[in-house]
């Protein structure tokens, strides 16, 4: 992967359509395509699951391998999906990517492509069918490579064997709004150890999460708590995990908590960005 195949060195950042790989690398659509064609292989190695610290292919000022289907924070990248689609054949499901806030693309052709484990898609802009598409032997997305950006909403409604099986709406939100704080876990066990992860999303007025925010979020705790550790899933987000600051990606951020050390009160941990609505959530001891 490189700044002419998917990838921008300026930013650290890459495509996450998954058509390219790095030189030593395939894409889930290739090694699939090799399992299928040769079926007494027993299984397939995948590497990796998570990004990880470390070889950061392609860009060696990051601070980790962005080849994971889960980014460091945890968050699902949408690679997650086509390998949910590969190896949950029965699983209702279908993802649409990339997300819909575009604002620089009016008019330009910004392509579409949709992972499910159904085996036909019809794809919609703002209401308009673009297509149906049946699925091909040996083909593990579905494309529409010639869309015309127009803000809005694009639906994606897939079929099985002739019948509705899942479907997804993404839209064009507005600006970023409030925070939302949402824990795995609001009970955990008050030994100091056990921890709470955070999940921080930005939200438009209209409460849906803005996928291209990226805000500055300062991060406190009211009660027995403590921070344990941020992130964000930027591979070239080099500020320690100890910082109580972290700037959102993909508008997302994460916040990892614990009890101090022979405390069991309730916490509160709170989110600030300057000019949005703050928001906290709750972790109780486990009793």
């Amino acid at each position: 992967m490189s700044d002419e195949t998917g990838g921008n060195g300026k930013l650290g950042i890459v495509s996450d359509y998954g058509v390219y790989t790095a030189v030593f690398g395939s894409s889930p659509d290739k090694f699939f395509t090799t399992q299928d064609k040769h079926p007494y292989v027993a299984g397939e190695f995948v590497w990796s699951g998570f990004d990880y610290l470390g070889e950061p292919t392609p860009y060696y000022t990051a601070r980790s391998s962005y080849s994971g289907i889960v980014d460091l924070a945890g968050f699902k990248k949408d690679r997650f999906y086509q390998y949910q689609a590969r190896w949950r054949p029965e699983f209702p499901m279908v993802h649409i990517l990339p997300h819909w806030n575009w604002p620089d693309r009016a008019g330009l052709v910004t392509p579409v492509h949709v992972f499910t484990s159904g085996d036909e898609v019809e794809l919609f802009l703002n209401g308009k069918s673009l297509g149906k598409k049946e699925k091909s032997k040996f083909e593990y997305r579905f494309r529409w490579d010639d869309v015309i950006y127009q803000p809005g909403e694009l639906k994606a409604v897939a079929y099985k064997n002739g019948q509705k099986w899942a479907e997804e709406t993404i839209r064009t939100t507005g600006s970023p709004s409030k925070i939302k704080l949402e824990a795995d876990r609001n009970r955990i066990y008050a030994d100091g150890e056990d921890l709470s992860f955070i999940t921080v999303s930005v939200l438009d007025q209209n409460e849906r999460m803005v996928p291209d925010a990226s805000v500055k979020i300062r991060f406190s705790i009211e009660g027995p708590g403590e921070i344990v550790a941020t992130d964000n899933g930027d591979p070239a987000d080099m500020i320690s995990f100890a910082s109580k600051e972290r700037n959102t990606f993909s508008g997302l951020a994460l916040v990892i908590v614990k009890f101090k050390k022979g405390k069991s009160e309730t916490f509160k941990v709170i989110a600030e960005s300057d000019g949005l609505k703050s928001g906290e959530t709750s972790v109780y001891s486990v009793k």
